[in-house]
């Protein structure tokens, strides 16, 4: 019994520290950024893909040096045909337009190179929670204009700088633009905190000399599983690249699958050991018991009978033990989701560790117990219920 408490424990303790991680990032993924993401095209360009334009009456053309590259679109050509399909479609349930740049961002001496996304900030908070991880400020106090914007916690550090001072924002084109820093966020992963800028969409299309021009959409939808189908129906509709939030994280979803089979690998390991504990225990049982089992015989007891003797015991021993297993496992999930770990935000919202607590894990976590230990008392069970009266009186013998 103690081998299942301590495998049931253990699977309850694993799968609730890899769950909760697993939780905590795609909540994430689907909360603070686009749940399916309209962006500019890319289109590669193969070897033959100039050969018509440059070459048009030629039928064998052989390259030197072939081309090669990507043709990009920086902006999406028809927004507003999109906003319109969006606004019709009623699995949207909002969708905020953006302009995406690489920029330069110089305080005093010190400069950093910053993606700085131009949006509506009504509009944006309806697609992402945003909000939430505001440490100083509104995100709504970018405006629609007036160069105001707010960053991530570890650009601000890396700067030097503070709420309401301005710094310089260069994009390669024209003069430097001062813009005044309003708040500062931190979702908690350092790729966004460290590199990423939000500021009014006017503002960002001014500073990069792209009046009007979209360079992505994000959407939200009312239910997030229907982003990958959405995803594939809407790419067939235009030129632009349409992804699903699972699309564009696909390394990060293969991860979770590598959690999956290293975490059940585990717990099956611990459960086939356990499991061949309780058959080593009912197998020496049988054979010391074989004494009691011919007079059983002897005095009318069936086969089956005998069965459901030594199953019973199999079950009992399943049942205990995964049920303290449960309770157990539990406590030591308590335990870690009260340590605090140095990462902030990345880990808990008091700084502590993520735990899952889903029920599943632990009807899942029972039913392993139950199952091996059943399983693991059938062969004795069996072999118990073909011992007869005679055969156990000459071995004795």
């Amino acid at each position: 019994m103690l081998g299942i408490v301590l495998g049931t424990a253990g699977y309850v303790t694993i799968s609730g520290i890899m769950l909760g991680f697993r939780v905590f990032i795609i909540d994430q993924l689907i909360n603070n950024d686009a749940q399916v993401r309209i962006s500019a095209r890319e289109e590669p360009i193969l070897a033959d893909s100039l050969n018509e334009e440059f070459f048009p009456e030629a039928k064998h053309i052989f390259w030197l040096a072939p081309p090669s590259g990507r043709r990009d679109e920086a902006k999406i050509e028809y927004p507003q045909g999109w906003f319109d399909r969006l606004d019709r479609d009623v699995r949207v349930l909002a969708y905020s337009p953006q302009l995406t740049i690489q920029a330069i961002m110089r305080r005093a001496n010190i400069s950093e190179n910053v993606r700085m996304i131009g949006c509506d900030p009504a509009k944006q908070e309806r697609v992402t929670e945003i909000q939430k991880y505001m440490l100083e400020g509104k995100f709504s106090d970018i405006g629609q204009s007036g160069n105001r914007m707010i960053m991530g916690l570890g650009l601000m550090k890396n700067l030097g700088a503070r709420v309401s001072e301005s710094v310089l924002i260069s994009v390669g084109k024209g003069n430097p633009i001062p813009f005044k820093i309003v708040g500062v966020f931190q979702v908690g992963m350092k790729t966004i905190d460290d590199s990423t800028a939000f500021a009014a969409l006017n503002d960002v299309q001014k500073a990069n000399l792209t009046p009007s021009q979209v360079s992505d959409i994000a959407v939200r939808l009312i239910n997030a599983e229907d982003a990958k189908g959405l995803a594939s129906s809407w790419s067939s509709l235009s030129q632009d690249k349409v992804q699903s939030w699972d699309q564009i994280n696909s390394g990060t979803m293969s991860v979770f699958k590598t959690q999956d089979i290293v975490r059940n690998s585990m717990t099956l390991t611990i459960l086939i050991v356990a499991g061949f504990g309780i058959y080593n225990i009912l197998n020496m049982m049988v054979t010391q018991k074989r004494r009691e089992i011919a007079i059983l015989r002897s005095i009318g007891y069936e086969p089956k009978d005998i069965i459901s003797l030594f199953m019973t015991q199999g079950v009992l021993l399943g049942t205990s033990g995964g049920l303290l297993g449960m309770i157990f496992g539990h406590l030591i999930c308590r335990y870690l989701s009260t340590i605090t770990v140095d990462s902030g935000r990345m880990i808990g919202g008091g700084g502590t560790m993520m735990i899952s607590f889903d029920v599943m894990i632990y009807v899942f976590g029972f039913l392993l117990a139950f199952g091996s230990s059943v399983f693991a008392s059938l062969l004795p069970a069996r072999a118990a219920s073909k011992l007869t009266p005679i055969d156990i009186i000459r071995s004795e013998a």
